[in-house]
């Protein structure tokens, strides 16, 4: 009855609120250090950090971690969970990867701004598989034109079908990979402005809204992409700032331009080539202009002086295999000289013997 007198006694409600407030300290995710955090929204610019801050408050909904020497991103940079974080911006870090599992814990996710990077490497697990991502910023992240295809990879994943905007300006692009956005299906804007494309090939771009390819160096475009754009009245092209090549080539993109409104910018589109026609609006350039028989006749002449040059090689390896097998060059045809004079001196024996009536009949009788 009087075993339990010399221990103090808990009060179970005072036990259960310790308890509470050990678990709330430790899931506790503060301000991280040197950043800003108000309302939702976390700033951590230009503080030269070489990793994203692990402690995040939980009710984040816009994340600024720009302008530092993040080099890599990686499934544990955001290590717990924030269901509402909508909005990420990572530009400016100098990036060169980002691996898979990076956005995992990041499901709500809808803009992604990656721009002003040096990304070599995107892997095509690094956003989750049922991502809600709708705007993507690669603006002037892709330097090197021999790594477009592994670093735009992950495109061909079927996990973005809510994304609607892509930005790939300011990139050194040069020919998309075929296929590169198919997977796309709600893709509506498209900015592939100031990316060094040479052409737009058939079947390269999905159904847009609105497509940018000013800057680029583009000279002209196939008959199969303007078919294409054409079968699409909705889209919005912007076109200005390439060199045009006023030539025979360009006359499908001029007919275009005159009959279609879907070029929001055509009047500001000039020819940069040939020389008399630089600085002259395309819509201005009357079809009898745009010819290629200069072009066609340096063509010409050049293919007639390779021709030379390839039949001379070969006749010069002709006579030098003659040179080289002389003896026994001169050993077949002296074979065949003498065949030949035996095969006539038999020719002349038989006509002898079939002129002279008495040779023929010793020759009838001799094989009697």
């Amino acid at each position: 009855m009087y075993a339990n007198q010399g221990r103090p006694h808990r009060k179970p409600g005072m036990t259960r609120l310790l308890l509470l407030l050990l678990a709330l300290a430790s899931s506790c995710r503060c301000c991280p250090d040197r950043c800003l955090c108000s309302s939702g929204t976390v700033r951590c610019q230009d503080l030269d950090l070489d990793a994203i801050p692990r402690s995040l408050p939980a009710n984040t909904t816009s994340l600024f971690v720009t302008g530092n020497r993040i080099s890599h991103v990686d499934e544990a940079s955001f290590p717990a969970r924030l269901d509402k974080l909508t909005d990420l911006y990572l530009s400016g870090n100098e990036m060169e990867r980002v691996e898979a599992g990076t956005f995992r814990n990041l499901p709500n996710l809808a803009r992604l701004d990656l721009s002003d990077n040096r990304i070599l490497d995107f892997s095509d697990r690094a956003l989750p598989d049922d991502s809600k991502l709708k705007l993507l910023n690669l603006s002037g992240s892709l330097h090197n034109h021999s790594l477009t295809d592994k670093v735009l990879r992950f495109f061909f994943r079927e996990n973005l079908l809510q994304l609607t905007t892509l930005d790939l300006s300011h990139n050194d692009l040069l020919i998309l990979p075929d296929g590169v956005f198919t997977a796309l299906s709600s893709l509506a804007t498209l900015n592939l402005g100031n990316s060094s494309l040479i052409t737009i090939q058939n079947g390269t771009l999905p159904p847009l809204r609105d497509l940018d390819l000013r800057d680029n160096d583009l000279k002209d475009l196939p008959h199969a992409t303007i078919a294409e754009f054409s079968l699409n009245p909705g889209l919005r092209v912007q076109l200005t700032g390439n060199p045009w090549r006023c030539s025979c080539f360009i006359d499908d993109l001029v007919m275009w331009l005159k009959s279609s409104v879907q070029v929001v910018d055509s009047d500001n589109l000039t020819c940069a080539d040939p020389e008399a026609m630089r600085n002259r609006p395309l819509l201005e350039v009357p079809p009898s202009q745009l010819k290629c028989s200069d072009d066609m006749e340096g063509v010409l002449e050049t293919s007639y002086v390779f021709l030379g040059l390839v039949l001379a090689l070969i006749g010069v390896i002709f006579l030098l295999v003659l040179y080289l097998n002389r003896k026994g060059i001169k050993k077949w045809i002296y074979n065949i000289r003498d065949a030949c004079r035996d095969h006539m001196e038999g020719y002349h024996y038989r006509y002898e013997i079939n002129s002279d009536p008495r040779l023929a009949n010793l020759s009838i009788n001799s094989d009697v």
